[in-house]
């Protein structure tokens, strides 16, 4: 069975109505991404970054997989499909997909701000600003931040250069090291890459462009790659 490498980001999720922070209307027009999204962040104001992620995950809780989510689940029948998300979501999860590797962490779990090993799953959408670990350090999302390392690339950049085929869904290929990833999938092998926006890429010559939405995208790649309609 052939190895099916889907890297994911926002625009995957986007038409569950999980807001952006990129997209016109989306998160960085209501906050400093600074405030919210790196260690400094942190330390200034812990308890607005409790409240900006206790907020993405009621939201989240509220949300349901769109049919991009449902349609590489159901891809899991015809290749040993591996996910690699930018999203800190579970909505890959949630859809039915069985192998997916959260580069940037995951919104439902909670992490110690002093053991970095020490990760809990929430129960609910909230985190305390009360909440400590068992070494007695508050909890924090557990969400890689500006300016932090990404642990997962190791081991994203072994299932990428194992793949017999690449796609790209959601992402600007902007976003540094995730967007690295292209540049380990092995040559030779087909490449997709579906967005409905423009997106610039100079790396590799060779790339099927998908202009759609991810939705869409997915079901013209399920058709593509499988010869037969796409049932979601």
């Amino acid at each position: 069975m052939k190895k099916l490498v889907v890297l994911t980001g926002a625009g995957v999720s986007a038409e569950s109505g999980i807001s952006t922070f990129r997209d016109m209307g989306g998160l960085w027009e209501e906050y400093d991404i600074m405030e919210v999204a790196s260690p400094q962040g942190w330390e200034k104001d812990p308890v607005l970054v409790q409240k900006f992620y206790n907020d993405r995950r009621r939201q989240l809780l509220e949300c349901e997989p769109n049919r991009a989510h449902r349609g590489l689940a159901e891809l899991e029948n015809y290749f040993d499909v591996e996910i690699i998300t930018q999203n800190i979501d579970d909505l890959h999860e949630r859809a039915g997909s069985t192998k997916i590797l959260h580069l940037h962490g995951q919104l439902l779990k909670a992490q110690s701000s002093g053991d970095p090993g020490l990760v809990y799953d929430i129960d609910g959408w909230e985190i305390k600003d009360e909440d400590r670990c068992e070494k007695g350090f508050p909890l924090r999302p557990h969400v890689v931040w500006f300016g932090e390392p990404v642990p997962a690339m190791e081991p994203a950049i072994d299932i990428t250069s194992r793949a017999d085929i690449f796609v790209v869904i959601g992402t600007s290929l902007n976003v540094y090291p995730a967007a690295s990833l292209v540049d380990y999938a092995p040559a030779g092998i087909p490449v997709y890459l579906i967005d409905p926006a423009d997106v610039f890429y100079k790396g590799r010559s060779q790339i099927k462009i998908i202009k759609e939405n991810a939705g869409r995208g997915v079901e013209i790649l399920f058709e593509n790659l499988t010869g037969k309609k796409a049932p979601f």
